[in-house]
């Protein structure tokens, strides 16, 4: 660090990039280096994603701000955070000077919120699902962005109004089993009158493979000989664009 000499003989230090601007009032810094001060102010709502992220992650590197780092970050993933949400701590701490460990575990731990805040607040309130898009909705906050094959059933009553749901199965990267009774026998505690089931695809592609559809077909032949309709089977995963997708069977046919 370099220093400069006063004319009455002290020494006073010269902050480079990397270290904190203790020497300088906040009126005096780049507004783009204060996003905590911008968020009292302001408001949260005001903040860019990458100012909310420059917050989580506290300082960037030598001659990078924390807001620089984190429009680095987002960059890399298309500006995407469903897409960022996917990286973990080894790809972030990679690619990125200044970005340690714990700032990846701030990040992902944040995210994670936010996706776990989605999945509560639909639990909260009554939900109906009368097509796919509100079915995807209500559960691809619990299949998004994982790692591996988890498959998943939605129980309704005679209005398509969400009575409960629950993980059937959890697998690998390309396929999971699952166990059409206890699918079946969780409708029959509940009085379910139909169901709708979804499952993710980590690889990202949303279009069904052999396996899926002829699994859509014994839950479906299942569900004639008990009575409960089964209203449609999607498979969540990211589209073309970088952004969360689904394929229905129900709007290409494949349940009628």
């Amino acid at each position: 660090m370099a220093t400069n000499r006063n004319t009455d003989g002290n020494d006073t230090q010269l902050s480079d990039s990397n270290d904190k601007k203790t020497t300088l009032t906040l009126k005096d810094w780049a507004l783009e280096d204060r996003p905590r001060e911008k968020l009292i102010t302001k408001g949260k709502k005001e903040l860019s994603n990458a100012e909310l992220i420059a917050i989580l992650i506290g300082s960037g590197s030598k001659g990078q701000s924390a807001v620089d780092l984190a429009k680095e970050i987002l960059n890399s993933n298309d500006n995407n955070l469903s897409l960022l949400s996917r990286q973990g701590i080894k790809e972030l701490t990679k690619d990125f000077k200044g970005m340690g460990e714990a700032k990846a575990v701030t990040i992902i731990a944040a995210l994670e919120l936010g996706y776990r805040m989605l999945t509560e607040n639909m639990n909260r309130k009554e939900y109906y699902i009368r097509d796919s898009d509100a079915l995807f909705k209500y559960i691809s906050p619990s299949l998004i962005d994982l790692p591996v094959e988890e498959f998943w059933a939605i129980y309704l009553n005679n209005k398509n109004k969400v009575l409960f749901k629950q993980r059937i199965s959890i697998g690998g990267i390309s396929e999971t089993p699952v166990d059409i009774r206890r699918i079946y026998a969780t409708a029959l505690e509940k009085n379910a009158v139909s169901i709708a089931v979804a499952h993710n695809h980590p690889t990202g592609h949303v279009n069904p493979s052999k396996e899926d559809k002829a699994l859509t077909c014994r839950i479906l032949d299942a569900g004639k000989i008990l009575n409960i309709k089964l209203l449609d089977h999607i498979i969540v995963g990211i589209g073309d664009n970088n952004r969360p997708d689904y394929y229905s069977f129900r709007d290409n046919e494949l349940i009628l």
